[in-house]
């Protein structure tokens, strides 16, 4: 399919999107939304993709923020169906059963920082830059900012990011554990690429099982969380990766991972 606003491609169970508005800084937009809703849902249905990158498009954005001329157009109540429209498809991304691995080439500032931090982890070249600017304009981050950057980096640091809209650099960002790991910036796809190609090649019901068990056991307490833990360990010893997994290792070979339950 092809798409006006964004790049999508697959190769080898790795599924790239590419914001691809660079005269725009990649600003999402109503329809760049939309679009990105499209290819979730073909992710979702389609058992080949095994990891999902996220990237923009040129040398100095990820995403700049949303589109701020569409801004003008609306009232209060088309302000909140774009926020909650917005929420609902970066909820969409967080909760894809396959990695999802923000590479962030440049700004990711509003809407880019809050869509980077929908995905498992994020990777950023040494030039990148986050931020949540919406104070300047007087209003607050809509799609999830204030919500998941609490989560992530401490409820007092994501208070002063957006009431004070600082722009922090990559290593900065990695001190603080938004990011996972810096690369420069004409390395930062490969790196990233490699990382993709050795999480296709595991097993996907345990890579499913990690990230559920963890997102759902962050929201509740330590034994809870243990519990959710054990339940999807049995699960896994269901499913034909986990006899797959353990009889290569006793015969030292690389394991055939297939991601489907035994009979």
């Amino acid at each position: 399919m092809s798409y006006e606003n964004i790049l999508f491609e697959v190769n080898q169970g790795v599924a790239i999107l590419t914001f691809n508005r660079p005269k725009a800084l990649n600003a999402l937009s109503p329809k760049t939304l939309e679009e990105v809703a499209e290819v979730l849902d073909l992710v979702k249905k389609d058992q080949g993709v095994r990891v999902l990158l996220l990237t923009g498009a040129g040398d100095k954005a990820f995403i700049a923020g949303a589109d701020i001329t569409e801004f003008q157009k609306m009232n209060p109540l088309e302000a909140r169906q774009f926020a909650e429209r917005g929420q609902e498809i970066f909820f969409q991304l967080e909760q894809l059963a396959i990695p999802v691995i923000a590479v962030v080439n440049g700004f990711a500032l509003g809407g880019g920082c809050e869509i980077a931090m929908s995905c498992d982890f994020i990777y950023a070249s040494d030039k990148a830059k986050f931020g949540q600017p919406e104070i300047n304009l007087g209003i607050i981050p809509g799609f999830g900012g204030t919500q998941r950057l609490a989560r992530l980096v401490g409820r007092a640091k994501a208070k002063e990011l957006c009431m004070t809209a600082e722009m922090i650099d990559a290593q900065q960002a990695k001190d603080l554990g938004l990011v996972a790991k810096v690369f420069p910036a004409e390395q930062l796809m490969a790196e990233a690429g490699k990382v993709a190609a050795a999480l296709a090649a595991k097993g996907p019901v345990a890579l499913r099982a990690i990230k559920q068990v963890i997102d759902r056991g962050c929201d509740v307490d330590l034994k809870s969380g243990c519990a959710l833990e054990a339940e999807s360990f049995a699960v896994c010893f269901a499913s034909q990766d986990a006899g797959e997994g353990v009889a290569a290792f006793l015969e030292k070979r690389k394991p055939n991972f297939q991601g489907t339950l035994t009979n």
